[in-house]
């Protein structure tokens, strides 16, 4: 079982614990268990009820009248509401519910609305990601579980994979097509961005070679001599056990000197890096889209 403190309550759910305290006191809508040394801390079950309570009194239920209700009618309530409302914060908070109740139903009823209505890749940066970094809070809370976090992830690739199919692959003969390279190297195992950004290049009419996860360095070069890519893209997010980000990219730089080798993630975007000219760092989502669009071939225009 998950344990919560006020401020984990007061990041997950976006109301303030001062506000959590007077409507436990005044209102009784959340009662906070204690341990043994008297400290006061939460369950799922108050998580749940307080992101309901916060969906209904955001869309003007008053707590007065969310007091006399039970958790079921509160929690059948909320769920009539992001059933046909497609606001921010519900979405987020209906995405965080169905992830704790692994509830899949209720994620693709989220996903699939919001994919209907602004398109994939818009619901990924600005529902997707957003989730993602709510989930960060969750992890750093130990408030999520590895087989809820499974639960979501395999729901997340099944649609980028699904989105992926959709788009069709570049002809060879499309030589304003550059062509990408990309993979994540042994010990990075967070697959969803790389799935992204394939979705990203295919629909912008690139070549992707699509390698997947854990790739050593030896089948790296054999899949370079194979293709011959213009470009070498990668995420780091892990430290390296045998060597150093430094000397990894530094190996990448050499070996594939005659390739752009492009970098992103937190090993290299929060150092300080020394870089051959052959080697650039994408600090962001944002900075990486940028980057791929100024590459979009004629046919990526026609389309639009």
């Amino acid at each position: 079982m998950a344990v919560y403190s006020i401020k984990d309550l007061e990041k997950l759910t976006g109301i303030k614990a001062h506000t959590i305290r007077i409507w436990e006191q005044r209102y009784c809508l959340i009662e906070p268990k204690r341990t043994k040394t008297n400290i006061r801390y939460y369950c799922d079950a108050d998580l749940k009820k307080l992101i309901n309570i916060a969906l209904l009194n955001r869309q003007g239920v008053k707590i007065s009248k969310l007091a006399t209700m039970t958790p079921q009618e509160i929690a059948e309530q909320a769920s009539m509401i992001s059933e046909c409302n497609l606001e921010y914060d519900t979405q987020l908070d209906t995405l965080t519910i169905a992830m704790i109740e692994m509830d899949d139903y209720k994620f693709d009823h989220v996903l699939s609305a919001n994919i209907d209505k602004m398109g994939f890749e818009q619901t990924m940066l600005s529902v997707v990601y957003p989730f993602l970094e709510r989930l960060n809070l969750l992890w750093l809370t130990g408030s999520v579980s590895p087989v809820q976090e499974y639960f979501m992830s395999n729901l997340l690739r099944q649609k980028v994979i699904a989105a992926i199919d959709r788009e069709p692959i570049v002809s060879p003969k499309e030589r304003d097509a550059k062509r990408f390279m990309i993979y994540l190297p042994e010990g990075e195992r967070q697959e969803l961005s790389l799935l992204f950004m394939y979705f990203l290049l295919k629909t912008r009419h690139h070549h992707v070679i699509y390698l997947g996860n854990e790739v050593s360095w030896d089948d790296l070069k054999d899949a370079y001599q194979i293709r011959k890519p213009d470009y070498i893209f990668t995420f780091i997010n892990e430290p390296f056990l045998k060597i150093s980000t430094q000397q990894y990219v530094n190996n990448l730089a050499t070996a594939f000197s005659d390739c752009q080798i492009l970098l992103s993630g937190y090993q290299v975007s929060s150092k300080e890096l020394k870089l051959c000219s052959n080697v650039s760092i994408c600090h962001s989502l944002d900075d990486t889209i940028h980057f791929i669009d100024t590459l979009q071939s004629p046919a990526f225009y026609a389309q639009l």
